[in-house]
Parts: C-alpha cells; structure tokens; sequence
C-alpha cells in the first residue's frame, strides 16, 4: 500500500530538488558575473590616473589588468583566497583599493568571521608597508594618521558586511534545515498513525475471522472440512500475531483515528472557535471502509485547524463525494481581506501530514489559494464500500 506513493513522493521531491538547484546556480552565475562588472566599473575609473603614475601602463594595459583583476571575483565562493591575493598585487603594483574591498567582503561572506578578520589584518598589515616604501600615493593618505582613516574603515566595513551577511546566509539555512525536519517529522507521524489504524482495523477483522472459523470448523467437526476450517483460523491468528508484530512492538501504539461519525463534533468545536462550517457528506461515504473514513477525517481536521489560525471567522465548506469508485475530498475557505495582526504560530506540516494520508492509499493531494479562497482537494480509490 505505502510502495508505490512513497516512490511517487521521492521523485517528486528529487525533480523539484534538482530544479532548484539548476535555478539557484544559474542564479549564482549571474550574480557573480554582475559582481565582477560592478567591480570592473568602479576600478575603470582610476585608468586615467594609473596610467599617468605608471609609465609601464597605457590605458589599454591599465584596463585589461584591472579586468583580468576583476574576474578573479567569478571565484569568489569556492576560493576567496584567490581573488585577495589578487587584490593585494593590484595594492602593491597601482594601490588600487577597489578590488580589495569585494574580496574582503568575499572572505567575510564565505569563509566567515575568522577569514575576514584575517584578511583584514593581511590587508592592513601589507598596505602600512607599502605606505613606508616610496612611491605611495598622495591621494592614499599622505600622513599615518590619514593613511589609518583611510585604509582600516574600508577594510573592515569591507569584510563586516560580508561576515554580517555569512551570520544571514546561516540562519536562512538553519530555517530551511529546521522546516525540513518539521516536514520529514510530520510524515513519520503520519506513518505512524497510517500504521495504528491498518493494526486496528485489519487487526478486528483477523479475529473475527479467527473466530468464525473456530465456530465453522467445531459445526464441521467429523465432517470433510474442518481440517480446513481449522486451518484457516489458525492461518488468520498467524497474521494477526505478524501484524501485532511489526506495529505494536515498534511502540506504536494509540487509538485509531476517527472516522466520518466525527466530522459532526470537528464541525461544532470549529463553528464556537469562530469559523462555522458548511458539511456536505454523501451517503455512500458512509459506506467507506474504516481506513478510507480515518483518510476523511485526518484531511478535515487539519483543514479546519488551519482555517482556524489563517482565516478565522470566515465560513468553511466541506464536501465529501463517492462517484464512480472515487473518494473526493474538498475543503474551500475565503482567504481574508487583511493578514491577522499576529502571525499565526505554523511550522507548515500539518499539510505533509494530510498528503502523506492520501498518498499512503494511492490518492493525489494538492493544496493552495485558488480564486480568492485556499482550496485543499484530495482525490483517492474508495475502495470496496460496505
């Protein structure tokens, strides 16, 4: 039963994962190569300038040195270290600053706060000997104290922001880790409670089997089938003993979930919280099999918690149908006109646990705002109806 969803859910997961990814790097590329135009823009506007300090530089030249500078940067994540070597050349050759600032920034951002405080001292270490040796630029600070105004606020500016940034880039990925282990979390729990209700359900029929069989095989007794009556019970006490097995002594245990004889008291408790409900159960959804209700009834009450913490006090219409060999499921709330004043308290799992449901029966499962309202549907087998 749970084999082929499962499957299903992995793929899924495994194309969206390998679609983000491509988006995300071809994301990076562009922002790295606008990263080095940037940098190659600002440094063009000191060609005029190292050219005239520098004999062995022509325009031209002093151009394809600070591109070849500025390219560097395209390596920025996966070597920092490259481009501040880079950058220190450009210092000591045409005390140019520019590139400097982008790769302490780098070294902060992708290396955190040890690299950048490093790169900070090299930085600043390096340039005070250049400003001893002769030669140093008038305009770089002609003093040490101008010489010290100038170079250390830009170098640690430089590579604050980066570290700044490398703390945000670690809390953005904590929060990611964390609602994928909230997601993964809801699906275990789901399992779980998929796994009590197979052993309560299927469990009941086993011994009923059992005991029908016992009663079968003693009205048959003497008789050319109770060798078989009897075998048949005791083939029914084997699975219900493998079932009890392979769920109860793995600790999972707990009542069975309620079916549709509890959408009525899911309805009312909704209805007093503030959000009245409009329940439309089909007849022949009485019928399901008591998996299929337990299905139902998971679906609702999620549905109805969540229109409860995003959308309270707007009404909420519930269809249930069975048409041709069909569960459907439909749960349709007006979205509000203004967000609540105090965002709703949601790790976004509840909806994991209704489609890990629906899959686990061989259904689809899809959810999201749909014409001004959020729509959650679920379409599964019904099954054989009683």
């Amino acid at each position: 039963m749970h084999a082929r969803p499962a499957a299903q859910a992995i793929r899924q997961a495994a194309a969206i994962g390998r679609r983000l990814a491509e988006r995300w790097g071809k994301a990076t590329g562009t922002l790295d190569l606008l990263t080095v135009l940037s940098a190659l823009a600002l440094m063009s506007l000191d060609v005029p300038g190292l050219a005239a300090a520098d004999n062995s530089l022509t325009g031209p030249t002093a151009a394809l040195v600070l591109t070849a500078g500025a390219a560097s940067l395209l390596l920025r994540r996966a070597a920092p270290w490259l481009p501040y070597a880079v950058a220190l050349c450009l210092l000591g050759w045409l005390h140019e600053l520019t590139l400097a600032q982008f790769a302490l920034y780098s070294l902060g951002r992708y290396r955190g706060r040890r690299a950048g405080t490093l790169g900070v001292i090299g930085y600043v270490a390096f340039a005070y000997v250049m400003f001893l040796l002769p030669g140093w630029p008038p305009h770089r600070g002609e003093t040490l104290s101008e010489f010290l105004s100038l170079i250390v606020p830009v170098g640690v500016l430089a590579a604050g922001v980066g570290v700044a940034a490398n703390r945000q880039d670690l809390v953005h990925a904590l929060e990611a880790q964390r609602a994928e282990t909230d997601m993964l979390h809801a699906v275990q729990q789901e399992r779980a409670r998929i796994a009590r209700d197979v052993h309560d359900f299927v469990g009941r029929e086993l011994t009923l089997l059992s005991v029908r069989s016992q009663v079968l095989a003693r009205r048959a007794s003497g008789g050319p089938f109770e060798e078989g009556f009897e075998e048949l019970s005791e083939t029914a006490r084997s699975a219900h003993q493998m079932l009890n097995e392979i769920i109860v002594q793995r600790g999972l245990d707990g009542a069975p979930t309620p079916g549709l004889d509890a959408l009525p008291e899911l309805a009312e408790r909704s209805g007093r919280a503030g959000s009245p409900v409009e329940l439309l159960v089909a007849p022949a959804a009485h019928r399901l099999s008591p998996l299929r209700q337990a299905a139902v009834h998971r679906v609702v009450q999620e549905c109805l918690t969540n229109a409860a913490k995003h959308a309270p006090g707007e009404r909420v219409t519930v269809r249930v149908d069975v048409v041709d060999g069909r569960l459907g499921i439909a749960v349709r709330n007006a979205l509000p006109a203004a967000a609540p004043k105090s965002a709703p308290v949601s790790s976004g799992s509840g909806t994991a646990g209704m489609a890990e449901r629906v899959l686990a029966v061989g259904g689809e499962f899809s959810a999201g705002p749909v014409g001004g309202a959020y729509e959650v549907t679920a379409c599964l087998p019904a099954g054989e109806l009683a």
